[in-house]
């Protein structure tokens, strides 16, 4: 069953997304490197995301995204390089910056902010 979906859970879903495209499979202990969190963390999370439907455990202790995992990580992975280009672009923040404000920006911004974002983006050659 698919239940509202938290900024720790989003952030879980883009490492997962992130570290598959990268690696081409998913460990908890890959997550945990990638994020700085406890095993114990790990664990918990990756329980919820299973059973809100975003994630599979498979035999081998790989981590899978379902169909309805990976279209919400890659919503939120797109939204994540829009903002982070956006304030590149239209605020001249180095990369780094951009990225780091980009991840924490990404869960709260509303839906209108972000079409005008991207609208910019598309109109400046972003």
């Amino acid at each position: 069953m698919r239940m509202p979906i938290h900024e720790s859970g989003e952030n879980y879903l883009e490492t997962i997304l992130r570290l598959q495209q990268q690696n081409g499979f998913v460990r908890a202990v890959d997550i945990a490197g990638a994020l700085g969190y406890t095993k114990a963390s790990i664990s918990r999370a990756v329980r919820i995301l299973k059973e809100q439907g975003y994630l599979r455990v498979e035999r081998s202790g790989r981590l899978a995204l379902t169909e309805a995992g990976k279209a919400r990580a890659e919503g939120i992975y797109e939204r994540h390089r829009c903002i982070a280009r956006f304030l590149m672009r239209a605020l001249d923040l180095d990369e780094e910056t951009a990225d780091s404000d980009a991840c924490r920006i990404e869960h709260v911004l509303s839906e209108e902010a972000f079409a005008r974002m991207r609208a910019y983006l598309e109109k400046n050659g972003g």
